[in-house]
């Protein structure tokens, strides 16, 4: 039985459109798949910590000459890391913010990317050392932008640093089955908004019965 990770990142609560998204989600999975596993994270309340001298020094250490101290600074990264690594399918909510993604969701993304545990050092590739050590998973990006043209070849598209971005970190540890929907526009044109978040609740529900079944 698969099991899903839904990582939450805006700030906002009810208003927010990328957790109507995860919802929508969240709520399809469950028809397929009655008795998995879901995990939801939600980062606009976990305080999600800064990454310190302390965490580098750790990180870029074997675990058996760890002080105490620099354990203690990578047990929250550690937990974020199992979560990740038990999941067979994960879900990032993620609103543009300033043409990129939440403070918390940097955040969090600072945490997962562990050398030795989410991806590895290849010194005889320099124009690409990274090895990434999580395999077999699925990424669905959920993402909400309040304008449009983000897509490629799309008028914003030189200022999309949300999904390339996301798209990059994912592949850097290993996870190159990555899938995305997008609902832009809410700036703008409300009725036309509408329109697309049914579109892109359509599109979740198609995704989950062609890229996740069994």
């Amino acid at each position: 039985m698969k099991t899903l990770l839904v990582i939450n990142s805006s700030p906002r609560g009810p208003r927010s459109h990328s957790r109507k998204m995860t919802q929508v989600f969240i709520d399809d999975w469950k028809k397929h798949y009655s008795e998995s596993s879901i995990t939801v994270r939600d980062l606009a309340s976990s305080n999600i910590p800064h990454i310190t001298e302390t965490w580098i020094s750790a990180a870029f250490k074997p675990e058996l000459e760890r002080t105490t101290e620099e354990l203690k600074a990578l047990e929250f990264s550690t937990e974020l890391i199992l979560e990740l690594k038990a999941a067979d399918v994960i879900v990032v909510g993620a609103p543009m913010h300033n043409w990129s993604i939440t403070s918390s969701l940097k955040a969090y993304l600072d945490q997962v990317l562990r050398i030795n545990e989410t991806w590895a050092l290849n010194r005889d590739n320099r124009l690409d050392p990274y090895i990434g050590l999580l395999k077999n998973k699925t990424v669905f990006l959920l993402l909400s932008r309040g304008a449009g043209g983000y897509e490629r070849g799309g008028y914003n598209e030189n200022i999309n640093f949300q999904a390339p971005y996301l798209r990059r970190v994912f592949n850097v540890i290993g996870i190159t089955d990555v899938h995305e929907v997008a609902l832009d526009g809410e700036m703008f044109e409300k009725q036309t908004h509408l329109v697309s978040s049914k579109i892109a609740e359509a599109e979740i529900q198609w995704l989950i019965t062609t890229k996740c079944l069994l």
